[in-house]
């Protein structure tokens, strides 16, 4: 896989926060960047990563496979994540993850048919207190999302088609 000049120089950008040698610092940066101009990072995305940076190739892909905020494939418009960890497990996150399965006809860590929606279990957000809590496209945090909220949301997301 190449990258385009435009891709390149937002790495060489972000290499350059670092001292010299440490590169494979810029992982995370770089990630990100891939995924926010391609949709996921493919694993020809993480070789290409792992090239220009000068590191193993399964160091990229245990990045990629250690945070949730990278998608191994594509996912829907709308990537929304519930968290299921223990503190959110007990105020009702298994709950909203099976509401929102249920609602929109999926299986967790799937996508709706019409490629809308893609729904996944989530590890902690960091909100705990707020439970249930959810993260919608890796950007926007919601809290205590009972079933009547999580229908809203769905229509919300919709109307904004």
């Amino acid at each position: 896989m190449t990258f385009s000049e435009a891709t390149l120089a937002r790495f060489a950008r972000e290499v350059a926060k670092y001292p010299a040698g440490q590169q494979a610092s810029a992982v995370m940066a770089c990630l990100a960047i891939v995924q926010h101009e391609q949709g996921h990072v493919s694993p020809e995305a993480e070789d290409a990563v792992a090239a220009y940076l000068g590191m193993p190739a399964i160091a990229v892909h245990e990045v990629t496979t250690f945070y949730n905020m990278y998608n191994a494939q594509p996912t829907g418009r709308y990537k929304l994540n519930v968290c299921t960890n223990l503190p959110c497990a007990l105020r009702d996150g298994d709950q909203a993850l099976a509401h929102l399965c249920r609602r929109l006809g999926v299986e967790p860590y799937g996508s709706t048919a019409d490629g809308r929606f893609t729904v996944q279990p989530s590890e902690c957000l960091g909100a705990c207190a707020d439970a249930p809590v959810m993260l919608v496209n890796d950007r926007r945090m919601l809290s205590f999302m009972s079933p009547e909220r999580l229908d809203e949301l769905i229509e919300t997301l919709k109307a904004q088609d």
